[in-house]
């Protein structure tokens, strides 16, 4: 597995689009009301959520291969399902589980795969 984005939840989107396109020195690849996303040089996707949960703080995303598999053998060691897998666009998947100590894993799976 490899860190694929990190997605910020945000109150105002405007606002945080302005603060990390000075902090990561790129301007966004895609900029809608529902997401904004960075893919700064040598680095994972920072994507910000106007819809996250503020108070769990970003959330890492790791690339898998196989989303199903992956929340399987992680629940297998103690993880519970925070959000099934859904489709985010294009065939993309995503999904969320936490570990034993309640921090969310975000997992992603990209189409085809």
């Amino acid at each position: 597995m490899t860190i694929r984005t990190i997605t910020v939840p945000v109150k105002d989107l405007q606002a945080a689009t302005k603060l990390y396109t000075a902090l990561l020195g790129t301007g966004p690849y895609i900029d809608q009301a529902y997401y904004v996303g960075f893919r700064p040089e040598d680095a994972p996707e920072v994507g910000l959520d106007p819809h996250g949960d503020v108070t769990a703080g970003p959330i890492t995303y790791y690339h898998v291969d196989d989303i199903e598999a992956s929340i399987a053998e992680l629940t297998d060691l103690g993880a519970t399902t925070e959000r099934s897998p859904r489709d985010v666009g294009g065939g993309s998947l995503t999904a969320t589980v936490r570990d034993a100590d309640g921090n969310l894993i975000g997992l992603f799976q990209a189409p085809g795969e």
